[in-house]
C-alpha cells in the first residue's frame, strides 16, 4: 500500500515539475510571436488618426516598446507570475478585467458544448463498437468524420440558415441573450445564466438557454466526432480482452459483458481524451463565438487582433494557455487515480 502511494506521489511530483518548462515554452512562444506579427500596435491604436513621429515615439516609450526585447520579456514573465496580463493599448483596459467580464460566456459555451459532445459521442461510439461493421456502425463513423472535419464557422452558418431562417424554430441565435435580458440581469458572477438564476428570473434563463442551443450544438457536435471514434475503438479493443472472453465462457449475458466489463474499462482510456478535448474547447471556441456574436474571450481576441493590440492578444492567449496546461495536469492526476497502470 505504501509502495503504491509513493509511486502515485512520485508521478504527481514529476508531472507538476514537467508543467513548469511547458508553461515557460508556451509563454515564450506567445511573447515572441506577438512581437514578430505584422502591424504596429501604437499606430493601429490611433484608429486612423494621423500622428507625428514624435507622438508615435512618445506612445512607444510610454508602453515600453522602445526597451530591449529581453527586458520586455523579463517584465512579461514577472507580470504573468503576479497574475497581471497587461493593459490593452487600444482601449486602456486591464486584460484581467476582460478575462473576468468575458470569461464567463466562454465557460458557459464550453460546458454546454461538452454536454452535447458527451451526450452524442459516447452513446453513438458505444453502439458503433458494439455493432461493429453493421450499417449503423458505418453511418455513425461517417457522421463522426463529417462532424469533426466540418469547419465551425461553416457548420454554425448552416445551423443558423436552417434552424432560424428556414425552419423558424428559434427567433434569434446571435449574442448570449436578448438585449433586454443582458441589460436587466444584475451581474454577480459574470456567468449570465447563473446570474439570471440567482435573480430568480426564469424567463431570462429560458431566453439565455435558447440562445445557447445553436452555438453549443455546433461546437459540441464537432467534438462529438472525436468521442465517437475514441469510444468505438477502445470498446472494440476491450471486447477482445481475455477477461471479456472469460466472462462470456462463464455464461454471462452479452449485454452484461458489454456494459459491466468492456464499456466501463474502455472509458478509462477515454478519460484523458475527454479532458484534453475540454481544454481544446475552452481555447478553440474562437470561430464559434465570432459566428454567433457570442461575447466570450474568443470574440474579444479577434477584435483585438483586428486592432493590432498585441498586449491584449498576448494577455488573453497567455491566460488560455495557462488554463489549458492546468486542465491537462488535472486530467493526468484523475487518470492516475483511476488507472493504477499510469505511473512513472
Amino acid at each position: 500500500m505504501s509502495q503504491k502511494s509513493g509511486s502515485l506521489g512520485r508521478y504527481f511530483a514529476i508531472r507538476l515539475a514537467l508543467a513548469v518548462p511547458m508553461v515557460l515554452i508556451l509563454l515564450t512562444l506567445v511573447f515572441f510571436m506577438m512581437r514578430v506579427a505584422p502591424g504596429d500596435p501604437v499606430t493601429a491604436s490611433a484608429g486612423g488618426a494621423k500622428m507625428t513621429a514624435e507622438q508615435i515615439e512618445a506612445k512607444r516609450h510610454a508602453a515600453g516598446f522602445d526597451r530591449p526585447l529581453l527586458s520586455q520579456y523579463g517584465d512579461y514573465l514577472g507580470d504573468v507570475i503576479r497574475g497581471d496580463f497587461g493593459t490593452t493599448i487600444s482601449d486602456h483596459r486591464p486584460v484581467m478585467d476582460i478575462i473576468v467580464e468575458n470569461g464567463g460566456a466562454t465557460l458557459t459555451l464550453t460546458l454546454a458544448a461538452m454536454v452535447v459532445a458527451l451526450g452524442v459521442g459516447i452513446p453513438l461510439g458505444r453502439l458503433a463498437g458494439r455493432w461493429r461493421d453493421t450499417p449503423f456502425d458505418v453511418a455513425t463513423r461517417l457522421f463522426g468524420i463529417v462532424m469533426y472535419a466540418a469547419p465551425a464557422f461553416v457548420l454554425g452558418a448552416l445551423a443558423q440558415l436552417v434552424v432560424v431562417k428556414k425552419l423558424h424554430w428559434l427567433d434569434d441565435s446571435s449574442l448570449q441573450a436578448s438585449p433586454l435580458v443582458q441589460l436587466n440581469t444584475p451581474t454577480k458572477t459574470h456567468i449570465l445564466i447563473v446570474d439570471a438564476m440567482l435573480a430568480g428570473d426564469w424567463d431570462a434563463v429560458n431566453d439565455i438557454f435558447l440562445h445557447l442551443i445553436l452555438p453549443a450544438g455546433t461546437l459540441g457536435l464537432i467534438i462529438a466526432g472525436v468521442f465517437i471514434r475514441v469510444v468505438r475503438v477502445n470498446l472494440i479493443q476491450t471486447l477482445r480482452g481475455d477477461y471479456v472472453e472469460a466472462a462470456r465462457a462463464r455464461g454471462i449475458a452479452e449485454k452484461s459483458v458489454v456494459n459491466r466489463h468492456a464499456f466501463r474499462n474502455a472509458l478509462v482510456a477515454v478519460t484523458t481524451v475527454i479532458g484534453m478535448q475540454f481544454a481544446i474547447l475552452l481555447g478553440g471556441s474562437v470561430l464559434t463565438e465570432k459566428t454567433f456574436s457570442w461575447p466570450g474571450l474568443g470574440n474579444q481576441l479577434i477584435n483585438y487582433l483586428n486592432a493590432r493590440d498585441y498586449i491584449a492578444v498576448q494577455g488573453i492567449v497567455t491566460f488560455i494557455a495557462v488554463v489549458v496546461v492546468g486542465i491537462s495536469i488535472l486530467i493526468d492526476f484523475v487518470n492516475a487515480l483511476i488507472d493504477p497502470r499510469v505511473r512513472y
